[in-house]
């Protein structure tokens, strides 16, 4: 369905039954990045995916991209379907919108799964320089910098057709979309230690977007986290290694969910 918020749209999906998943995308990929993970867990889960703004049908224009209305957004998506209480999952740049939604309101999640994202700290000098450098790079050729980015995210060495399907999905978005996502979050500071929902941490061990020591301080700075490092595997396990990352999920599910 296209869920209108202020003039404009989100593309929201709504596969399954069972406990209600909702599913968050990084950077401006749109929301089927989830679909070879939701294909392994429909049968138990009712999995809800969104492109979010920025991404696929998502029709918010760059200026439109704040952290706050990320986050407004996980509320708009989960009321708009009649979901009150969910597990939460992002993946990559989107672990910091669903750590954000938790920590404003806990009473809505029954868990959290944090795949391949990354730490937040304090700015620190020259950083707001090599974003500039990076805002820079995208605008120069945004082809080119979404093809090595997707090249980076893919190093396992049967994922060939998924580059190609990876520099379409993130092309349409175009370089502002791609650096209004970075700029927003540059300031974004997540006291982990504050989240109070169980939590499952699914690490690539060959991610070179986010290395998977930033996984493993994740883990360990949220309480009772339990981490997953999938050894070989690259940024995007839900795409990459689906039925790893359901059994993950599902192992974990199986143990903490009431």
């Amino acid at each position: 369905m296209l869920l209108p918020v202020d003039d404009h749209h989100l593309g929201v999906t709504d596969l399954g039954r069972g406990t209600p998943l909702l599913l968050h995308d990084g950077w401006v990929a749109s929301w089927d990045l989830w679909l070879p993970l939701i294909e392994q867990l429909q049968h138990d889960w009712r999995c809800l995916a969104y492109d979010h703004r920025g991404a696929g049908a998502s029709t918010f224009p760059p200026s439109d991209i704040t952290p706050t209305a990320l986050v407004d957004d996980v509320f708009r998506v989960l009321d708009a379907s009649g979901v009150e209480r969910c597990v939460v999952a992002g993946e990559s740049m989107g672990c910091l919108v669903v750590e954000q939604a938790v920590l404003r309101d806990p009473s809505r999640f029954l868990g959290l799964v944090l795949v391949g994202g990354p730490v937040t700290s304090e700015p620190e000098p020259g950083d707001a320089e090599r974003m500039a450098a990076r805002a820079e790079m995208m605008r120069a050729d945004w082809p080119a910098y979404v093809d090595g980015f997707v090249s980076a995210c893919l190093p396992e060495p049967d994922t060939a057709p998924l580059h190609r399907w990876g520099v379409q999905t993130l092309l349409p978005a175009g370089p502002e979309a791609g650096v209004a996502m970075f700029t927003s979050h540059a300031d974004v500071t997540v006291p982990l230690e504050e989240i109070g929902v169980p939590t499952l941490v699914i690490h690539g061990g060959a991610d070179a977007i986010i290395p998977v020591g930033a996984g493993r301080e994740v883990a360990a700075r949220i309480p009772g986290a339990e981490l997953v490092v999938l050894d070989g595997v690259g940024h995007v396990p839900p795409l990459t290694r689906p039925h790893e990352t359901a059994a993950a999920i599902n192992d974990w599910w199986s143990r903490t969910g009431a």
